[in-house]
């Protein structure tokens, strides 16, 4: 049986106009590969700890093979290189327990 997982991504933002460039691309090619936003937060309600970033993104995946076939995808590959020259990211993959 099929289970989401959720990338989470903490990301500052470093350079607007680069970034831009990722941004412009990368809601096309989640949603190719199935996945979508859930939330995108630039101001998030810190409960615990402390968060320096410049917003929070969540997007599901239907499962694990749908995300591994985004993530090393050719066209992601290709967008991939803006955000992280952009941008500090702290990413992380969950999976929905059962």
């Amino acid at each position: 049986m099929k289970k989401p997982v959720y990338f989470i991504a903490n990301i500052r933002i470093t350079d607007e106009d680069l970034y831009r460039k990722y941004l412009n691309s990368c809601s096309e090619i989640f949603s190719k590969y199935g996945g979508k936003y859930l939330s995108v937060d630039e101001d998030p309600e810190v409960l615990e700890g402390e968060w320096d970033y410049s917003r929070a993104v969540l997007i599901e995946f239907p499962d694990r093979a749908e995300f591994n076939r985004w993530y090393s995808s050719p066209e992601y590959k290709d967008i991939l290189q803006y955000r992280l020259s952009a941008a500090q990211c702290d990413t992380i993959l969950i999976s929905q327990n059962s």
